[in-house]
């Protein structure tokens, strides 16, 4: 079950509304303009709030040309500067726009909720400042001991008619980020209150990254359980434990109330469940059809987040990189690496899509293998499959121009990976294992065969100096003007206990701020040896970079974008450009796979000579051989075929080539083999 959604279909309904309007008023909350104008259009709020969530859910398309008449929808705050609307979306992107100004919609809604309903609202998160570094559960079991907020009441009834459908004897709540804290404790709580009876469990990325230390016994007022890192084995042993008559506490990874005090059981013997073996998600008793897909802002790999609905898988568990010295590397799920194979991903992607209808896919690594994705990509090639997916990766040297194509040919349309600091001193102590230039060249190869690409970026890592923050916004500047990059996000660095930093501070020349932790331990505050106030440079390395997203003010001095003073930039007006300077081209290398992605070659025979025509889904080339070359070329395009059982070697095709003509370079750098390379034979 998916509380998150239920409650917020119940809250944006005509009824919903009707109550919240109703309450408001009743208790006199609405003090601010904007909330007043918005209560003074309720009755057009309440009158197009069901098609609005309808047309978010898909439904009813036609809908987007009306609300885009922009004299549909009623209107607040969020749609105070809507300047950048027709460059963003075009005369004709109806569809997108439609759901942008839909989400501004509920936006305005949201806002009207916090300040005159519940001020922990919003639509993906609640109370979420009460699970941010909470070392101490005083606060939060202060917030729980208050009466239910109207939003506890719409979630409580929910879980309520739910639990009395299936009458449970174990409830597992997930909570992935502090914003589901508060809810999932709620939870809890009420199960504690009026089902006694039954057992229950806490996981998810939030207990698996900040509640490792925890010890203070209120947590299990509201709780049985909390288990850290894989579930499936330890909720195993939790349903046997609950559902076995005079069990014995054996569990995995597990903290409970032993004799009044937190004790952290991990007593099972037995071994982890493989990925291999965990089986394909099932989202069967999920509202899938019922899902909102919303465009918050107007940033192309913003709206992947958060448009549509992707099925989501990993390739891999763990990071096959795991060096990163910001990361959680440290912890089970960044540092046990296993990966999963091409057949059992494709499989599962098939089972995914028999099930939900959904042929979109997301794979959450923290860095898909690259090889891995190759793989996988010329895996659902043979299978024939037809399917749209994206990841997030490291910009590493493997993905040559060849292996992208290959991708983009498989499906894939974006990706997201890690420029973070955009300096190579940086990048170094990071220990990210990639160089500004390698960067550059890498996202060209993607951006070339159309594969957006967002890139994740930092500032205020330890010892970084204002000189290297504003060079990195000016490599980010270059980045953007060569348009190798499309999207990028700047976030503030942030020390947490189980990264290389955290663990050994002192060699970052920082000072944590060590507090008692009875609770929550995982985001760390701390001095910097530099004394920079780092968060100042915020404000203007997003304001340029929203710019930069939208292809306008690469000419606008970098000082200009902050209110106080900082150093010019070192950083020559042409790096990024020479670092895209075309690289001599060579012979692959003898072990390097050739794969012939193209459609088959129409041959025609002359008297003495061969027609080759090769047709791609935008052109189509022929190439005029002798008869002799012709069929040894046809035959070895039809070796090289993705589906061939065996793999084809570079050194293969030279042996062969040679054994009967001149050297292979006199071969694979004329004009016909670019022809056939532009057609569809990769390197890999």
């Amino acid at each position: 079950m998916d509380l998150g959604i239920e409650v917020i279909l119940e809250l944006f309904s005509k009824q919903g509304l009707e109550d919240i309007f109703n309450i408001a008023n009743q208790e006199q909350s609405i003090s601010s303009e904007n909330a007043s104008r918005i209560y003074s259009l309720r009755a057009d709020y309440t009158r197009t709030v069901d098609s609005i969530i309808s047309f978010l859910q898909g439904n009813n398309p036609s809908l987007a040309r009306q609300i885009c008449t922009e004299n549909y929808l009623p209107e607040a705050s969020r749609f105070t500067n809507l300047d950048y609307l027709e460059y963003a979306f075009g005369a004709m992107g109806m569809q997108d726009k439609g759901k942008h100004l839909a989400t501004l919609y509920l936006e305005d809604l949201t806002d009207f909720i916090k300040e005159c309903i519940d001020p922990n609202f919003g639509v993906s998160s609640y109370a979420e400042q009460l699970g941010k570094s909470a070392n101490s559960f005083d606060e939060l079991y202060e917030e729980l001991s208050y009466e239910f907020s109207y939003i506890d009441t719409i979630s409580l009834q929910l879980l309520d008619s739910k639990l009395a459908e299936h009458t449970p004897k174990l409830v597992c709540l997930s909570a992935p980020f502090p914003g589901n804290l508060f809810s999932a404790l709620r939870c809890g709580q009420y199960i504690k209150e009026h089902f006694p009876n039954i057992s229950i469990a806490l996981g998810g990325g939030f207990a698996n990254t900040e509640l490792r230390s925890i010890s203070d016994p209120r947590v299990f007022e509201f709780l049985d359980f909390i288990t850290l890192d894989d579930g499936e084995l330890p909720i195993e042993l939790l349903h046997q434990f609950t559902t076995t008559a005079d069990a014995k506490p054996i569990f995995k990874r597990t903290f409970h109330l032993e004799k009044g005090v937190v004790t952290y059981n991990n007593f099972s013997l037995r071994q982890d469940y493989k990925q291999r073996d965990l089986g394909t998600p099932d989202y069967a008793d999920l509202l899938l059809d019922k899902y909102i897909s919303v465009i918050e802002v107007a940033n192309p790999m913003h709206s992947l987040w958060s448009d549509g609905r992707w099925n989501k898988l990993t390739m891999a568990h763990g990071c096959y990189w795991g060096k990163c010295t910001f990361c959680d590397v440290s912890l089970d799920y960044i540092g046990n690496y296993e990966p999963l194979t091409a057949q059992l991903l494709a499989d599962r992607m098939e089972t995914l899509i028999a099930q939900t209808g959904e042929q979109g896919f997301h794979f959450v690594d923290e860095a898909a293998p690259p090889a891995l994705m190759r793989e996988l990509a010329l895996e659902i090639l043979k299978r024939n499959l037809d399917v749209t997916w994206w990841a997030n990766i490291r910009f590493e040297k493997s993905f040559t121009k060849d292996l992208c194509i290959l991708l983009k040919a498989s499906g894939c349309i974006a990706i997201s990976g890690g420029l973070e600091v955009a300096s190579d001193r940086l990048l170094a102590l990071i220990d990210k294992g990639v160089t500004v230039e390698q960067v550059a060249r890498v996202t060209r190869n993607f951006t070339e065969c159309g594969i957006m690409v967002h890139s994740y970026l930092m500032y205020g890592y330890p010892t970084q100096t204002e000189q290297e923050t504003i060079d990195s916004l000016e490599m980010v500047r270059q980045l953007f003007q060569a348009e190798v990059i499309q999207s990028g996000f700047w976030h503030q660095f942030a020390l947490t206990a189980h990264s290389p930093v955290g663990l050994n501070p002192e060699a970052y020349n920082i000072t944590p701020h060590i507090e008692p932790i009875t609770f929550a331990n995982n985001d760390v505050q701390f001095t910097d040896s530099t004394g920079i106030e780092h968060e100042k440079f915020g404000f203007g390395l997003k304001k340029s970079l929203y710019n930069y997203m939208h292809g306008i003010c690469f000419d606008t001095p970098l000082a200009d974008w902050f209110d106080f003073y900082t150093p010019n930039t070192d950083i020559a007006p042409d790096f990024i450009a020479h670092c895209l300077e075309s690289e001599e081209e060579k012979l692959p290398r003898s072990t390097d796979k050739l794969v012939w992605i193209g459609t088959t070659p129409i041959v025609e025979n002359g008297e003495d000579f061969v027609a080759i025509t090769l047709h791609s889904k935008k052109a189509s080339e022929t190439l005029e051989l002798d008869t002799e070359l012709g069929e040894w070329l046809f035959s070895w395009l039809s070796a090289m075929h993705y589906s061939a059982e065996k793999v084809t070697t570079f050194k293969q095709l030279k042996d062969s080539f040679e054994k009967d003509y001149d050297d292979i370079e006199a071969l694979w750098f004329s004009e016909e083999m670019d022809v056939v390379r532009d057609m569809g034979l990769l390197v890999l």
